[in-house]
């Protein structure tokens, strides 16, 4: 019997591709079992605090971790593995430090804690980014979710950002005021010095100038230059109303 060489080459060649095709990696029990995925914090209490996490079943180290202030979120890091399936007992250890305020010696008493927490069941059946968060009494939670807080399906016990608490929204309108008025100082103190001689203020500034903006003078012939010294005088008056008006609307908007 003849036989046709080139057919039976291409016979071979398509039992071969069918049997590369059934050949998946899971027919072999080469499925990857994990999935690496971003790691979110989000703190709701009223301590800054720092994370890391890391799997409580090797010894590989924490893999993510970032830094997040009082009632606030972090960013994006990376990353976690996460099993591809969810089952009870899937665990994740959060190396915690938090900052207790500053005592009289200016010191910041550092807290370091250990929580080994529980990952609840994936939203929508699939593992989503890991959030670490911690609640306003300083425990830690994990939830693994591809919805952000706001979101409705959003899995985390606190629903939602968080939210400043009055005592931290005074603390930071005082923080912002008091800097406002620091500046507002300055500029009356430069009114001042342009007043009693503004041959040597424009002199100093002129230094100033060179070194930091240059573009800033270049139509300016020099320190003595009365456009200058007017050009001194009322970007330095325009600063002082910005500041004035600014902490008069901080004033009336005290939380």
């Amino acid at each position: 019997m003849h036989i046709n060489m080139g057919t039976l080459f291409r016979k071979i060649a398509k039992q071969a591709l069918i049997a590369g095709l059934l050949a998946t990696p899971a027919a072999f029990g080469w499925a990857k079992s994990t999935v690496s995925v971003s790691v979110h914090g989000v703190n709701y209490s009223n301590e800054t605090f720092s994370y890391s996490v890391e799997d409580p079943n090797n010894n590989k180290g924490p893999t993510a971790g970032e830094l997040v202030d009082r009632f606030a979120a972090g960013g994006t890091v990376c990353c976690y593995d996460l099993p591809t399936e969810w089952k009870p007992g899937i665990k994740i250890k959060v190396n915690s430090v938090h900052w207790l305020k500053e005592t009289a010696d200016k010191k910041l008493p550092e807290v370091e804690q250990v929580f080994v927490v529980e990952v609840p069941p994936y939203v929508d059946g699939k593992p989503g980014e890991l959030w670490v968060l911690r609640q306003p009494d300083g425990t830690v939670e994990v939830v693994s979710s591809d919805y952000q807080p706001n979101h409705h399906k959003w899995p985390g016990k606190v629903k939602g950002w968080p939210v400043p608490s009055l005592e931290y929204q005074r603390e930071r309108w005082d923080l912002q005021t008091e800097t406002q008025a620091i500046l507002l100082r300055a500029a009356e103190k430069r009114r001042v010095s342009m007043d009693r001689d503004m041959s040597a203020y424009a002199t100093e500034a002129w230094q100033r100038y060179k070194r930091s903006s240059p573009e800033d003078i270049k139509n300016f012939v020099g320190p003595d230059d009365m456009k200058f010294h007017t050009y001194l005088m009322t970007e330095n008056d325009q600063q002082r109303f910005r500041l004035r008006k600014e902490i008069e609307q901080l004033r009336a908007r005290r939380p």
